[in-house]
């Protein structure tokens, strides 16, 4: 059973703030306490980022091979 990019593309981000709903209100401290890496919160906070900044460099990478490719 394999998603479509479609239905990652919507579900990843659903998932990820779901987490952070849960971790803002079980965690008492937290903004300061999502620094352990064992925490759920951390990685509700690192999901999101994560995503935008994997696609912009395969972007990147994909333009430059074509870029180079046309030269």
């Amino acid at each position: 059973m394999f998603l479509s990019l479609p239905t990652l593309t919507v579900l990843i981000p659903l998932i990820s703030l779901a987490g952070l709903f849960y971790s803002a209100s079980v965690e008492e401290n937290f903004p300061h306490g999502c620094t352990s890496t064992s925490s759920l919160c951390f990685y509700s906070l690192l999901l999101p980022i994560t995503i935008p900044v994997y696609v912009f460099f395969h972007l990147w990478t994909w333009m430059g091979i074509k870029l180079f490719r046309h030269n």
